[in-house]
């Protein structure tokens, strides 16, 4: 028995492998899909390219071809990218990171809708997004009983399950056979009026199953594939995201001695990318013990934590490493097997969930105004980047919120911090922490006058601080003149920044 019938070990199953080209025939123009992924772990490795090719053949011959695809978060290159380029998607939602996906968004040949995470499972269920015609759901292996078995991410594929008329199933050997045991799958969230609590007080309870359920004749098509995830590389800690790393870790540190957190802290969360990791590698020489992480994703950092014994457990959604960090998950997975557990995205971002543990949440920004209003998803207002993910499921919810980003960009022809942002995704009312390589400034407790001298003083670059101050100080005098001092702007030129930059490339007045 080869060890992909191994890892199917349901004998009537079997009988549905088949080619990912084969299995591509039951897609259909107009099609409205759920396919699994999330921050580049889970997402399906050979349907994609099938697919794409079915569009590129219909487009030849001047046929139509096009899906809706809604997925957990980001997938990769060899699913978003190869569908986008084939111009095969029309519809998308709801995170994304793919530069061909993207550009087809900016040019409008995609329809997206961004939205938080915790909001899409219920979505799905409540009939949101219309009928889904297929599921395309990656699993490390199927049981004896035909349940799935997930692989490095779960995101949303619990709903997608259940609501795809039909179910095509990706069995991937390249994940660890390990994998089995980590992922803890509830499904019992419910629709209005009659939901109940969700029974998580831990961040390490278990509170459904192992595996996910999916009934025999739903699932039309297995394809067997052998391909890594989207295992990127991260860049080494940078001096910026050091002094970003360590204002945060000074902090919680003070917070501790004044007895507002205990020494283990509380759940932490941790978003996407370089600034993110060099905070949890801040960690490892902090002096805190027994640390617990509750993410969306979890990533090098925490994963390392986890192996020097800093961190006791981490729940989340996806595992996303690098190739080195993915090594030393294989390398340690015994080890790892009770310390790690993999919920629905609709349990990982949840905001009964987070506000009951206490969340920590720290997530990167493009850019934050004066006020504390943030942005983090388009570029000069206008073009979209990535989405906004789970950061303000994570934001609004967490007992601290912060956001992270180098003080300027693009050579520093670009401030991070302006008068205001071109873009609102988390309001002044939800943000409590801005924290730049310049410093932090701790917006809990503060006007919006009081917020404005903080971070203009704390977090912005020498190169524009002069510019932040002289705007603020007109804003206000000409406020008072017209009764609205509460929050001064002068409307004509809070957005003139980005339109200088728009027209000059720089930000800065020459």
């Amino acid at each position: 028995m080869t060890n992909a019938h191994e890892r199917i070990r349901h004998e009537g199953l079997r009988s549905k492998i088949m080619t990912a080209e084969q299995a591509a025939e039951f897609v259909k123009d107009g099609m409205n899909l759920a396919i699994t992924g999330f921050t580049g772990a889970g997402y399906p490795k050979a349907l994609p390219t099938a697919i794409a090719n079915k569009a590129k053949e219909a487009h030849a011959k001047g046929e139509s071809f096009g899906i809706g695809m809604v997925t957990g978060a980001s997938t990769a290159p060899e699913c978003d990218g190869v569908l986008a380029e084939a111009n095969a998607i029309t519809f998308r939602s709801p995170f994304q990171s793919d530069p061909t996906l993207r550009n087809n968004i900016n040019a409008g040949k995609t329809a997206y809708q961004d939205m938080h995470l915790s909001h899409v499972e219920q979505q799905m269920r409540q009939g949101f997004y219309g009928k889904f015609d297929i599921a395309i759901v990656e699993a490390s292996g199927i049981t004896e009983e035909g349940d799935l078995i997930f692989a490095m991410g779960i995101g949303h594929a619990v709903e997608a399950i259940k609501n795809a008329e039909k179910v095509i199933v990706e069995v991937n050997t390249a994940q660890n056979a390990g994998l089995e045991g980590m992922h803890d799958v509830y499904d019992e969230v419910g629709l209005p009026p009659f939901r109940k609590p969700i029974p998580l007080v831990g961040a390490f309870d278990r509170i459904g199953s192992p595996y996910m359920k999916c009934p025999a004749d739903k699932i039309v098509a297995i394809v067997l594939t052998n391909g890594g995830d989207r295992n990127s590389k991260f860049a080494d800690p940078d001096e910026t995201s050091m002094k970003i790393a360590a204002q945060i870790i000074d902090f919680l540190d003070h917070e501790v001695k004044a007895g507002r957190l205990p020494k283990s802290l509380l759940p932490l969360q941790s978003g996407v990318g370089n600034v993110a990791n060099a905070v949890m590698a801040g960690l490892l020489d902090a002096p805190f013990e027994d640390l617990v992480g509750y993410t969306e994703v979890l990533q090098d950092g925490m994963l390392d934590l986890i192996l020097a014994k800093k961190m006791k457990y981490a729940s989340a959604t996806a595992l996303s490493f690098s190739p080195d960090a993915l090594q030393r998950f294989n390398d340690n997975i015994e080890f790892l097997r009770d310390k790690l557990i993999l919920r629905p995205m609709e349990i990982s971002n949840n905001p009964e969930i987070i506000r009951r543990l206490g969340v920590i949440g720290m997530n990167a920004m493009i850019e934050a105004d004066i006020y504390g209003n943030v942005n983090s998803t388009h570029v000069m207002g206008t073009k979209m980047m990535n989405g906004i993910g789970g950061s303000g499921d994570f934001t609004r919810n967490g007992f601290f919120s912060f956001y992270v980003s180098p003080s300027t960009a693009k050579g520093g022809a670009i401030s991070s911090i302006e008068p205001l942002v071109s873009h609102h995704d988390h309001t002044e009312h939800d943000v409590m922490f801005i924290v730049t390589e310049q410093g932090m400034a701790d917006l809990r407790g503060k006007s919006p006058k009081q917020r404005a001298k903080l971070i203009i003083e704390n977090c912005s670059h020498p190169d524009y601080r002069d510019m932040l101050r002289d705007y603020y100080e007109r804003a206000e005098a000409l406020s008072a003149k017209n009764g609205g001092v509460h929050t001064p702007h002068i409307l004509l030129e809070a957005l003139s920044w980005h339109q200088r930059f728009v027209e000059t490339g720089d930000m800065r007045i020459k």
